[in-house]
């Protein structure tokens, strides 16, 4: 027995999907799409199961959300849907209802936030709103778990007896109404073939679903009706189609609302969320209080908890490969299998484990955004601003994120609601500078640009965004053109973070992170240790400069003479930057034979001032780390889009430093 949960965004949906399923959840894709799905199992029902869908305010075709959930709904034929209303909103949350209606499928309404109604003097006669819309209505407090138990019992029951709406016509008679049942009638046939309720695909039609009428497969006399209907529609009712039929639904709303529902007054929540935005959306205050709120994220994460706790795992994990280290010594075995498990896996696995506590740390204070209302403030605010580059609000939290991490911040797309933006945000975070990377700029800065090193690191980071920027604007003209979604943003009361949603979601992050940890890391770091390890006949050499690796390195030496360094030590540094970024300067210091304190007196043996500055330039914008690689690769569930990725900021990276290097000659 399968439910949909649906409902608006900010509706509590999230919370009510939690309350319904506790940690019985899994989280993965819709098919074909990077828009996240959760499925959980429904406590106290056996055999019952629910998936929440993405919040949306209409099914209509314009974003990737809408089109998931109708297309969900459509193609899996849940046995029921569950749908949530923000009871301090009902105007507007009803729409999405009316919709939900249309598809006779047995539904049961989640009146939501009663609480806040009861608090501010208002009341909902769910009795008699249940008969005006036909289906069971039950108030619940999700944050409470208030009336949840009953929302199961009557979602249950209303699929088990196969209650289907009662109501269905909106408007007994007019313009609309007429339009309706002739588009009705000529597509019934074809709408009762693919297992969809007649009503629900006229008023699509109507409303042109493009996507829905190809599944229809009507033909071109069928589609002239259709369109003489809508005609005669429009020119009776002096509106547009989707005016029209907008028109119809508020009517109806207005009058279940007007029979049912004592309005509250303003809330003190709402009162309070205005005096707040004043000052987290003011037009001279918001972009200052948004920076600091992120810098007081960013040194929590990187500088104070994050920084602690990662240390303190970085050490535990050091303990345990020494205990390994010894115990594997004791017992005598082969030294290349002791390597394997010390300096390969132990190493390669624990470096990036190590990130865990940062990735963990900074989702906690994101969440608590989230849930508060604030993430929807900073989208407003920073819209204007990235609609230019062609991206939406959203964009700006993964974006930053990125320069702390790369993987927290690709991970941090699954927020945004078009998918457009989304991929577009996966591209661009790299471009990011990672603090990973900050190892590489302090010793290249203390070895050529001591006078400046302040100067040449901020200089880094701005270049960074400023290439990100170009790549947005090329990106928005070439392979993400089209029309953009409609930007709908709602800016709910500002509320308590709920700390089971908190907790849940920091689960969900970290069993991520390992499981990407334990697989394709552990494999990566296997190879690198297998290339530093043997020479071309597979012999263990004694020092790395024999090894495959600098067989290979020796090999790719030339593509970056262009760059100004063609040595292969260089070159061998790069390629184990792909599986940690602090790793190019650890191996330039064990392949120059010097530690990582003297390491900038013996570079300018391999590097100009200008071939260093080339280096920087490239290693700033090439691909990011393996984990980081992982984790496109995840969201983009496509391997040839994550190769295309890595080999667009390869070339990205070399064509600046190409450049750099080429110009600065000149001079």
């Amino acid at each position: 027995m399968v439910f949909a949960l649906a409902g608006n965004q900010n509706s509590g949906k999230t919370t009510l999907f939690n309350a319904l399923t506790g940690s019985n959840q899994r989280v993965g894709n819709f098919p074909g799409v990077t828009v996240e799905q959760k499925t959980g199992e429904i406590r106290g029902a056996k055999g019952a199961e629910v998936v929440d869908l993405p919040g949306i305010y209409s099914i209509r075709p314009y974003s990737q959300e809408e089109i998931v959930s109708r297309d969900f709904i459509l193609d899996a034929k849940p046995d029921g849907i569950i749908n949530i209303v923000d009871a301090t909103n009902i105007e507007r949350n009803l729409y999405l209802t009316l919709q939900l209606l249309e598809l006779r499928i047995p539904m049961v309404i989640a009146l939501n936030m009663m609480d806040e109604v009861r608090d501010n003097g208002g009341s909902i006669d769910v009795q008699l709103m249940s008969r005006q819309l036909g289906v069971p209505v039950v108030p619940i407090v999700a944050a409470k778990n208030e009336g949840v138990s009953e929302l199961v019992s009557q979602a249950m029951s209303a699929v088990k007896r196969r209650m289907i709406p009662a109501v269905q016509d909106f408007c007994p008679d007019g313009a609309v109404h007429r339009c309706i049942h002739a588009v009705a009638h000529v597509i019934e046939d074809h709408a009762r073939a693919i297992g969809v309720s007649p009503r629900f695909c006229a008023t699509k039609l109507i409303e042109g679903d493009a996507l829905l009428s190809e599944r229809l497969e009507l033909d071109q006399n069928e589609l002239e009706l259709v369109e003489h209907s809508v005609l005669e529609m429009e020119h009776e009712t002096g509106f547009d189609r989707n005016e029209a039929l907008a028109d119809m639904r508020y009517a109806f709303i207005e009058s279940v609302v007007a029979a049912s529902v004592v309005k509250c007054l303003e809330s003190k929540e709402r009162r309070r969320s205005v005096r707040i935005d004043q000052i987290l959306t003011g037009k001279y205050t918001a972009l200052p209080m948004f920076f600091g709120v992120m810098f007081l994220i960013f040194y929590l994460t990187f500088h104070v908890i994050g920084s602690t706790l990662s240390d303190l795992f970085t050490s535990g994990i050091d303990a345990l490969t020494a205990i390994v280290d010894r115990g594997l010594t004791a017992y005598g075995i082969n030294p290349v299998v002791k390597s394997l498990v010390v300096d390969g896996i132990f190493a390669g696995v624990g470096s990036v484990l190590s990130f865990l506590p940062l990735v963990v740390t900074l989702f906690f204070f994101l969440s608590i955004l989230e849930d508060t209302g604030y993430m929807a403030r900073v989208a407003f605010v920073m819209d204007r601003l990235l609609r230019k580059i062609g991206l939406s609000g959203r964009s700006i939290v993964p974006m930053l994120i990125g320069f702390g991490c790369s993987v927290p911040a690709i991970m941090a797309t699954r927020t945004l609601a078009s998918d457009r933006d989304r991929k577009m945000t996966i591209l661009l975070a790299p471009f990011m500078s990672c603090s990973a990377k900050i190892p590489i700029y302090a010793v290249f800065c203390a070895a050529f640009f001591a006078q400046a090193q302040a100067l040449v690191m901020i200089g880094l980071y701005v270049a960074g965004m400023g290439f990100g920027i170009l790549v947005a604007l090329l990106l928005k003209n070439t392979a993400f053109r089209g029309k953009p979604v409609p930007f709908v943003m709602e800016l709910p009361n500002y509320r308590m973070p709920s700390p089971k949603n908190v907790f849940l979601l920091l689960w969900e992050k970290a069993k991520d992170f390992l499981e990407r940890a334990f697989t394709i890391i552990l494999l990566a770091s296997v190879v690198i240790w297998f290339l530093q390890t043997f020479d071309l006949r597979l012999n263990v050499v004694a020092e790395s400069a024999g090894s495959l690796l600098a067989v290979i390195g020796r090999g790719i030496a030339p593509i970056f003479r262009p760059l100004g360094f063609a040595d292969w030590r260089v070159a061998t540094s790069l390629i184990s930057g792909f599986v940690a970024k602090e790793a190019v300067v650890s191996t330039l210091s064990v392949l120059l034979g010097t530690g990582i304190a003297e390491l900038h007196l013996a570079l300018p043996s391999l590097f100009s001032t200008l071939s260093a500055l080339s280096f920087l330039l490239f290693t700033l914008l090439y691909t990011p780390c393996v984990a980081a690689i992982a984790t496109v690769r995840k969201e983009l569930k496509s391997g040839w889009a994550t190769l295309g990725v890595v080999i667009l900021q390869c070339s990205i990276a070399w064509l600046i430093a190409f450049a750099a290097y080429r110009i600065g000659g000149l001079f």
